[in-house]
């Protein structure tokens, strides 16, 4: 697992010179590439989030599209329309944003549900349908949605099936003083995004895509993952617990973990780490559990604390009789 540990570095390297001090929510983006998974990134405007999914596409060399949502947009304008041609006699599609590397859902929260739900086949399929033509979408291909939190005024909130298909949700959060202090020293005569380069060819995407399925994953572990994701649907406070593609999800982003550690194997914290990116925005909390200020993060954290972690027992004998 070391060439994806290395490919991991190149890539993560790349992109904290421009994203500053956010080491953890880049490895998260890591995570999502080689797991081909969805990220969902819930932020207030100004921390970055348009400017890592740029620097991400640069990394990788990937093509990168970006749709900025509105209320009037239409579902044509994501996927594309069939235009009739009068020279040729025919009709002649012409591609939408969403058929792309690296898409930038900016603000999809401000669109309607049916123009959200146009994401729904290419997140899934990874391929678009217009007028009974179907279209392969790219590889690597990724979407990267943001909406803002705090605002709801003239926004639609995203549907359960919508936020299933995301594989993690991750805030930036604000930068430090220090931080925020050399992103000042670093932009004030030049942008860094402005000489950011590739640092990885698509042969090593696809390769480490591939490599991060064959990461060990005990049986152990993968009942420690459904036994979370079970916790979740059994508590009091709440209405809707966690999807079975949570599990899948959690399964398969240990791994992807795991080999960014170099490791070739899934341990419990690479679980632990994972669980409330992946498995908290899937729920729905219940109203008393709400008026109590109890978010989905908190509850899947207590989730955590209450299952026992697989391998405790085992390891301890392991390691007497090794001390023999």
């Amino acid at each position: 697992m070391t060439d994806i540990k290395a490919f991991s570095e190149r890539v993560i390297g790349n992109l904290e010179k421009v994203i500053v001090g956010k080491r953890q929510s880049v490895e998260l983006i890591v995570i999502g590439l080689l797991c081909q998974g969805h990220v969902l990134i819930e932020d207030v405007p100004g921390v970055g989030k348009t400017m890592l999914a740029r620097s991400l596409a640069r990394s990788l060399d990937c093509v990168f599209n970006r749709i900025q949502f509105t209320p009037d947009m239409l579902p044509s304008d994501v996927t594309g329309v069939s235009i009739y041609n009068q020279q040729k006699n025919k009709f002649e599609f012409r591609p939408g944003p969403v058929i792309g590397q690296i898409i930038l859902a900016d603000e999809i929260n401000r669109a309607t549900p049916k123009t959200q739900a146009a994401l729904l086949e290419a997140m899934e399929e990874r391929q678009v349908t217009v007028d009974g033509v179907t279209h392969i979408l790219p590889k690597p291909f990724m979407v990267m949605a943001t909406q803002n939190p705090i605002e709801y005024e003239g926004t639609f909130p995203l549907p359960e099936a919508q936020l299933d298909r995301f594989l993690l949700r991750l805030r930036l959060g604000y930068p430090s003083l220090a931080d925020e202090i050399r992103v000042m020293d670093d932009q004030q005569l030049q942008h860094p995004f402005e000489t950011l380069k590739p640092v990885v060819t698509l042969k090593a995407i696809q390769q480490a895509i591939a490599a991060v399925k064959r990461v060990y994953i005990s049986q152990a572990i993968k009942k420690y993952i459904v036994e979370l994701t079970t916790r979740t649907r059994q508590s009091a406070d709440v209405y809707l617990g966690a999807s079975p593609r949570g599990s899948l999800f959690l399964a398969r982003a240990g791994q992807a973990r795991a080999a960014l550690m170099g490791r070739d194997h899934v341990l419990p914290d690479d679980i632990k780490a994972l669980a409330v990116s992946v498995l908290a925005h899937r729920m729905i909390v219940s109203p008393a559990a709400r008026m109590r200020d109890l978010s989905s993060d908190r509850i899947v954290h207590e989730v955590i604390l209450a299952t026992p972690v697989p391998g405790g027992a085992f390891s301890f004998d392991i390691a007497r009789k090794i001390s023999k």
